[in-house]
């Protein structure tokens, strides 16, 4: 086991980190539990996850990506081929299952990245690590409580 890193890894790799299934902090224990169920913390560094706030963000993305390509891949062989209905009607519905219930872990993993590499939703604290003074939860949780955004709080 690597010595945990004592500063919040950055946004790429955090990203990335969370888009292959690991910590994004450590990059060594593993993210989710079940298929979608983010661990309450990571069993390598112990940074506490399970105050993310994935929400929808990830579906949305999913479906973003996937309609675009199916959509795209569907539009060209419609245009270059004399393709049978009952083909286009078993393969895209299957290839589109694939595609969203494939991606739909990864993007959940980044977001939960994302999270973390900005201090949202309770990753204000590193794991052992002490908070800074006057970064509270609260502030996290409810932005715009006192008329300021807390990420670009002097």
């Amino acid at each position: 086991m690597m010595s945990e890193p004592s500063t919040r890894t950055g946004l790429v790799r955090s990203m990335a980190r969370g888009f292959v299934g690991r910590c994004p902090h450590c990059g060594e224990g593993r993210i989710f539990g079940r298929y979608l169920k983010v661990r309450p913390e990571c069993d390598a560094c112990g940074l506490e996850m399970h105050h993310h706030r994935a929400d929808d963000l990830p579906p949305y993305l999913v479906i973003f990506v996937v309609a675009h390509v199916i959509g795209y891949l569907i539009l060209e062989s419609e245009l270059n081929y004399d393709v049978p209905l009952w083909v286009s009607l078993s393969v895209w519905p299957v290839v589109t299952l694939a595609m969203a219930l494939g991606l739909l872990q990864p993007v959940k993993g980044a977001v939960v990245g994302l999270q973390y590499a900005l201090g949202m939703h309770g990753f204000a604290t590193l794991p052992g690590a002490k908070p800074e003074a006057g970064l509270e939860d609260a502030h996290l949780d409810r932005p715009g409580l006192d008329g300021a955004s807390p990420l670009f709080r002097p």
